[in-house]
């Protein structure tokens, strides 16, 4: 698998653009030139230059620092959803598959979650909730999980007849070893294709939801608060638009294409399971 990965080139591109934004994220403190935060009135707007390598925006901020500290509330945070929500999936349709006296309840739950759009139940879960990326976060868990619930309990359908897991159950094997043991380890690399695809969704909604103003808040630099920003000066300063705009692309372009070729390499059999 590892070898058939090393070969695709666009694996390795997409991969080496993801661990580049984390190391930017990390040493965010590091790389940023100037404070992300601090305005300059009389700099606004000024060109690109070794000081302003991407040129200032309206207040005169730095748009590359803020750019680089930005990294931390659009993909680290997207990070933390998923890992909460594949959590949470996981163990509900782990639970749901091998234990038939609660698989109708859990199913059943997840059937009224799925019967909403996921953005359109983000948003009311947001409008309940208040403005904040917390809020966002707990929305995004919620409307993601029950997705991840049917998806686990489906790969674990196609395991938990197979001879191994019947032969634990008949030799005496607990049902929480065997669930760690055989399970688990049997659908990890679906889960792990589901994730990574779905990490791109989970960036493009928090920036999504920044830009309409249901997210993180000026003045914390976040990619889609950025394009906020920019558009009311798009008549103006057109080019504002471009730094967020792209960055926000290529990443969620980036884990996209990465998905496609772990599908590959993993060999899935019925790669229909992962449309949506």
């Amino acid at each position: 698998m590892i070898k058939k990965l090393l070969k695709d080139k666009l694996a390795i591109v997409s991969l080496s653009i993801i661990f580049l934004v984390i190391i930017l994220g990390i040493f965010a403190p590091f790389v940023a030139i100037n404070d992300p935060l601090e305005p300059n009135l009389t700099n606004k707007f000024a060109s690109y230059s070794l000081e302003y390598p991407l040129g200032t925006d309206h207040l005169g901020r730095c748009v590359f620092s803020r750019l680089i500290y930005g990294i931390h509330p659009t993909i680290f945070l997207a990070f933390l959803t998923m890992f909460i929500t594949i959590f949470l999936g996981v163990i509900f349709g782990l639970i749901a598959g091998y234990f038939e006296k609660i698989e109708n309840f859990i199913l059943r739950v997840c059937d009224i979650m799925l019967s909403f759009p996921n953005e359109l139940l983000i948003i009311a879960i947001v409008g309940i909730l208040g403005v904040g990326i917390e809020n966002i976060i707990i929305a995004t868990i919620i409307a993601k999980f029950a997705w991840y619930t049917r998806m686990t309990y489906s790969f674990v359908l196609e395991y938990k007849n197979k001879n191994y897991v019947l032969f634990s159950k008949t030799i005496g094997i607990p049902s929480n070893k065997i669930l760690r043991k055989h399970l688990l380890p049997s659908i990890s690399s679906d889960i792990v294709v589901l994730a990574t695809i779905d990490t791109g969704w989970v960036i493009l909604s928090i920036s999504a939801l920044s830009f309409l103003g249901l997210g993180i808040q000026a003045p914390t630099p976040e990619w889609g608060m950025m394009l906020n920003e920019a558009k009311n000066m798009l008549s103006i300063e057109p080019s504002l638009m471009f730094p967020a705009g792209l960055s926000i692309l290529i990443v969620v372009a980036s884990f996209n294409f990465l998905g496609d070729s772990l599908r590959d390499a993993f060999d899935t059999k019925h790669n229909k399971r992962f449309d949506k």
